[in-house]
């Protein structure tokens, strides 16, 4: 039977609580034990508690003249009950399955991944020091779980309050997210991702269903500080974003400085107005009737143009319009059909004085004049890409002479006019060279059959197909600096040779006419080299010189001056007091070259 418990007053007695209600306030009855302090809060598990039940320290502040005065009064005097400890603050209360206030180490340079400081500027907070389900420390736990895809974490939510905690940290202090939105219920599934990401900066979408203005405007409202999107589709899905829509986004975005987008064939045409966009990219562009760029900081620009000849794109007004618009450009980049020579002299029209980049793709009215247009306005490129034009070794002479201290990557895929002779020239005059691609350039008469027709591209096929005096040539590389060489479907070269000790990097795709005989590789830091579609006493051949390359290399001897200084000597390894550890070092530097069939 229960008794009425009698009902303790705070004004029966001169104290605001006596000892008996304090203890039974602070200390209440439990069933069970617990796992944290009963007196600060915190875990047991390594934890020396510093408020002791012996002795209470108070301050006490008197009005009088004197300065204020710090009295230690004991607990256990006559003159008054003992008081409980002070309980602290909320903010600086930590309970075991809290992460508020602990100092997370990651990569990221900030130190409180939350944006507020800790509670305890002074204390030092070790990660290893908290404790969640199953005994894995906090800092252990960050590690594995900011290493998941977006669908782990939301899987690792569901564990424990622990780990909901820590996954919740981790949306908040992402800055970065690359997702692949599934094509059932894509704007429910991003609005509830993007909504635990607000500090959200840098964001990569791969979308497998088709994509409207609405994704746009979900993105707008969820990330009010974001820097950088990323737009992909896969191969059945399409954007039906158009030019309106996307110039709306664009400029809303006050602080976007990077957009890429695939799939861009609806757009119709744009008006892209933007005082931080500093890159774009657009591609699968198809008959666009205006482009306005107004971006006084665009400095990177990349627009890829469907390969269909009816396209009615006019290239030079929006070149002509780019340059003016856009004076701090140094990187551009067009892919198109209608690419010709009016378009290359209203781009060095624009005298872009930063331009470092040039990349010109798919025009084959394109010629040696456009090459002098290009070289007499930009004299200091460092990448110039001309693949599928109609230049000629004469063009390469002129590239040559007005580039040999800048370029270091040359691109002249798909140029049917371009000989063994001219890429020679072109090894031989550029010494800073360390990229080169002379796909599809030597070819033979089967050439009429290569996978690179199936583009439309008819005027390069016929080129190719009036080349049969050209077959059965030879190339001769020899380059310090040379570390990427292509020569994929170079059908008509019979003979190769290769002194290039930085090259990593030969692609010998469809060389169907090189002889193992005449073929000679001394590259002894190469890596990787394809030789899809070649015959098999070449690639043995191959295999047999880089293996004997990286054998020559792995036994060599030191070499040792004579006291009189005449002549050099081999020393063996056996004679040398270092043999140990240059066998160390032999295994470190021991590397294996891929020879590519597949």
């Amino acid at each position: 039977m229960h008794h009425p418990q009698p009902h303790i007053s705070s004004s029966a007695s001169g104290y605001p609580v006596t000892a008996a209600a304090a203890a039974f306030d602070f200390k209440p009855a439990k069933r069970r034990g617990s796992y944290n302090c009963s007196r600060c809060g915190l875990p047991k598990k390594g934890h020396v508690c510093q408020i002791n039940g012996g002795t209470t320290l108070t301050s006490t502040f008197t009005p009088a003249s004197s300065p204020a005065a710090i009295t230690i009064e004991n607990s256990s005097s006559a003159s008054r009950p003992p008081q409980p400890p002070p309980l602290r603050q909320s903010s600086n209360l930590r309970r075991a399955l809290s992460f508020d206030d602990v100092d997370i180490r990651c990569d990221s340079p900030e130190r409180d991944l939350d944006g507020y400081d800790s509670p305890h500027p002074g204390a030092c907070l070790d990660p290893d020091d908290e404790i969640v389900s199953g005994g894995l420390p906090a800092g252990c736990l960050w590690e594995v779980l900011r290493r998941l895809p977006p669908a782990g974490l939301l899987a690792a939510a569901g564990v424990c309050k622990g780990w909901r905690e820590t996954t919740k940290r981790l949306w908040r202090a992402g800055e970065e997210l690359r997702l692949m939105v599934p094509p059932r219920g894509q704007l429910r599934f991003m609005g509830s991702i993007l909504k635990k990401c607000p500090s959200l900066v840098r964001l990569s979408l791969k979308m497998e269903s088709d994509v409207d203005a609405t994704m746009l405007a979900c993105i707008a409202f969820s990330c009010p500080n974001l820097e950088s999107m990323e737009l992909s589709t896969s191969s059945t899905a399409v954007n039906r974003i158009t030019g309106d829509e996307l110039g709306r986004f664009v400029a809303d975005k006050r602080c976007l400085t990077s957009l890429k987008m695939e799939g861009c064939s609806n757009l119709g045409g744009f008006v892209l107005s933007s005082s931080s966009l500093s890159t774009l990219w657009l591609s699968d562009l198809y008959s666009l009737s205006k482009t306005v760029f107004n971006c006084p900081n665009l400095k990177e620009v990349s627009l890829e143009f469907s390969r269909q000849e009816n396209d009615t794109t006019d290239l030079t007004t929006m070149v002509d319009g780019m340059g003016r618009s856009c004076p701090k450009l140094q990187n551009i980049h067009i892919a198109s059909l209608r690419l010709s020579h009016a378009v290359v002299l209203s781009l060095t029209a624009s005298n872009l004085r930063g331009l470092r980049m040039l990349s010109l793709v798919l025009g084959s009215d394109i010629t040696d004049a456009s090459v002098a247009a290009i070289a007499s306005s930009y004299s200091r490129l460092e990448l110039l890409d001309l693949s599928g034009s109609s230049i000629s070794d004469s063009g390469i002479g002129m590239i040559c002479n007005v580039f040999p201290n800048t370029l270091s990557r040359l691109l002249l895929a798909l140029c049917p006019n371009i000989t063994s002779s001219g890429i020679q020239f072109a090894t031989a005059q550029l010494p800073l060279l360390e990229l080169m691609d002379c796909g599809m350039t030597i070819c033979g008469p089967d050439s009429q059959n290569s996978p690179c027709d199936q583009s439309g591209d008819n005027e390069v096929s016929y080129a190719l197909n009036n080349k049969l005096h050209l077959m059965y040539q030879k190339l001769i590389i020899k380059h310090s600096r040379l570390k990427k060489l292509s020569l994929w479907g170079c059908s008509g070269l019979d003979a190769l040779c290769l002194s290039c000790p930085e090259l990593n990097d030969l692609n010998l795709n469809s060389c169907n006419n090189l002889h193992p005989e005449r073929l000679l590789l001394q590259c002894p830091r190469l890596q990787n080299v394809h030789v899809v579609g070649c015959q098999e006493l070449l690639i043995g051949s191959i295999k047999g010189q880089v293996s004997d390359s990286i054998a020559s290399m792995e036994n060599q001897f030191q070499c040792k001056r004579l006291a009189d200084g005449c002549k050099r000597v081999r020393a063996p390894d056996c004679s040398s007091p270092q043999a140990s550890g240059d066998k160390k070092r032999r295994r470190v530097m021991e590397r294996q070259c891929n020879v590519l069939v597949d």
